[in-house]
């Protein structure tokens, strides 16, 4: 007797999405862990058309549990790669330990962060 141990399991979803954007304002939502394995999908969507023209981002970071440098770099670098157009960003929900990996990147040099 042969036993199909393949389950159904859940799509995964990203750990960062676009959840809304528009002319103006952007909302990338994360969630759960965002590292090394993450990084291409963080990179390819920081590039996305929907967030050439808000001249402002919300960061909801609310159900992100981990981040580390190697994305807070990527979203430091998505942040000032592009001196002739001014973004404001800001960072809500962070958890203690995503803020201090965001601080020690410099992100907190170019974000204002709220609860």
């Amino acid at each position: 007797m042969t036993v199909d141990r393949r389950r159904s399991s859940p799509t995964p979803t990203a750990p960062v999405r676009i959840a809304e954007a528009d002319g103006r304002h952007a909302v990338l939502a994360f969630a759960g862990d965002l590292d090394a394995p993450a990084l291409r999908v963080l990179e390819e969507l920081l590039l996305d058309h929907r967030l050439r023209e808000p001249t402002a981002w919300t960061l909801d970071m609310s159900a992100l549990e981990h981040i580390d440098l190697a994305c807070a770099y990527a979203l430091l670098r998505a942040v000032t790669g592009t001196p002739e157009r001014e973004v404001a960003i800001t960072v809500r929900g962070a958890r203690p330990a995503v803020h201090r990996t965001l601080r020690h990147a410099g992100v907190d040099t170019v974000v204002t962060f709220a609860p």
